[in-house]
């Protein structure tokens, strides 16, 4: 199951930090590859942001080569092997081989070593265990060219083992197949990911939460969460309904309306329908508290949306502001399903950028003009008058205007007599 390929379209390791990265760390008996990701997305011609890099040389080593050379020093997890080197601002995990002696959930008793192989047997998936030296040929130890290939994500080795040693994993493979999958999950993982969803029990909030947030944003995030369901992990990790046939509307809408993806929103779609939803969800999954207010006040409501024509959907824009009205009319149209008119939504949802929300014009001294003295009655004859402003539409003439305050003074009058 070996193989290699000389990866051609990578200027990064011809020039630029990554190439000085591996050059300093080759030679005099050691070797350096990159490493993971960058290889998985140069094979596929995505975008590479993160560059990690394996080398055959000890920590102190690289310690030592880094300081010579003048290059910035971070240990950052010195323990297990990695240093970060930083180059014109931009960091590199450089990790010395390892192989696992002994595995207990997500810790590992780890010797370093200088075998490529081992090394990569130790990873999480095949799409994962490739490298590539600084001569641009691609390493392959565990079958991974062929999955890059396929856009299959498998687990290297045996699936359960991988997913006992970190059970995050699981949440891992549903993320890399909708990230860089296609079609249904690899079967031998999924059967494995069911069997072991005992353990997402013991994960942290946090780490779930970053998991789960990059996958909702995923391009196959869709089927993912669909699969999830089926396997019933989304309950493991909501404790709660979901609601997979909303959660693709909401990716449809989105697109639509050519925004792009939004991880609260699509959250609020896949599990909240009320409030204390939004709660549970979000002490769940430790969310942030920007992000735990966003979920909240879609779950508020929402359904106000639903049957509402334009003039009603003004009222509303202008009542709760731009931000909350754009995600609960998310919300509701996700909810509405696939018989409702996506053009109406679509108006509805470009609201504001077609119309400005205007100013509520009467002020106190129109009503102190009127006869009403400062004090709480003043502000409720303000609040009849608003409110009677936006069932006439928001008109702003002053004729209508002056209508709209005889009639608010004229109530407040009769209810103080009543």
């Amino acid at each position: 199951m070996t193989g290699t390929r000389v990866l051609s379209d990578a200027p990064w390791l011809r020039s630029g930090p990554a190439a000085r990265v591996l050059a300093l760390l080759n030679g005099e008996g050691e070797e350096a590859r990159v490493i993971g990701g960058a290889v998985r997305n140069a094979l596929l011609e995505i975008p590479v942001a993160d560059i990690d890099i394996a080398t055959t040389a000890l920590p102190d080593e690289v310690v030592r080569r880094a300081r010579a050379a003048g290059i910035k020093c971070v240990p950052t997890g010195i323990d297990h092997g990695t240093v970060t080197l930083v180059i014109d601002a931009q960091p590199f995990e450089v990790t010395t081989l390892r192989e696992d002696t002994e595995t207990y959930g997500r810790k590992a008793k780890v010797v370093f070593g200088r075998d490529w192989v081992r090394d990569a047997e130790r990873r999480d998936f095949t799409i994962n265990g490739l490298s590539v030296d600084a001569a641009g040929v691609v390493h392959d130890h565990v079958g991974g060219l062929a999955d890059v290939a396929a856009k299959r994500v498998r687990f290297i080795g045996d699936a359960g083992q991988r997913i006992a040693e970190d059970y995050l994993r699981i949440l891992r493979f549903f993320r890399m197949h909708a990230a860089y999958g296609t079609g249904e999950p690899d079967r031998t993982g999924y059967l494995a990911c069911i069997a072991g969803r005992a353990g997402l029990a013991g994960l942290s909030a946090e780490r779930v939460r970053m998991e789960m947030l990059k996958l909702l944003v995923a391009e196959g995030a869709g089927g993912a969460a669909q699969a999830m369901a089926d396997a019933g992990l989304l309950l493991a990790i909501f404790g709660g309904v979901t609601y997979t046939g909303a959660f693709a509307s909401m990716i449809a809408a989105e697109r639509v309306l050519g925004l792009a993806p939004n991880p609260v929103r699509r959250l609020a779609a896949l599990a909240v329908a009320v409030t204390e939803d939004a709660k549970r969800v979000a002490s769940r999954l430790r969310l942030s508290n920007a992000e735990a207010r966003a979920l909240d006040s879609m779950g508020h409501r929402w359904w106000r949306f639903v049957g509402k024509d334009e003039a009603r959907a003004r009222r509303l824009l202008y009542r709760i502001g731009e931000d909350p009205y754009r995600d609960r009319l998310m919300l509701a149209w996700a909810r509405a399903g696939a018989g409702s008119d996506p053009g109406h939504w679509r108006e509805l949802a470009i609201l504001p950028q077609r119309w400005s929300t205007p100013k509520f014009p009467l002020k106190a001294a129109d009503f102190i003009a009127r006869g009403i003295a400062e004090g709480p009655a003043l502000g409720h004859v303000l609040t009849l008058a608003e409110d009677a402003w936006l069932a006439a539409d928001f008109p702003l003439d002053q004729s209508t205007l002056d209508a709209i305050a005889d009639r608010a003074a004229a109530r407040l009058a009769r209810d103080h007599r009543l």
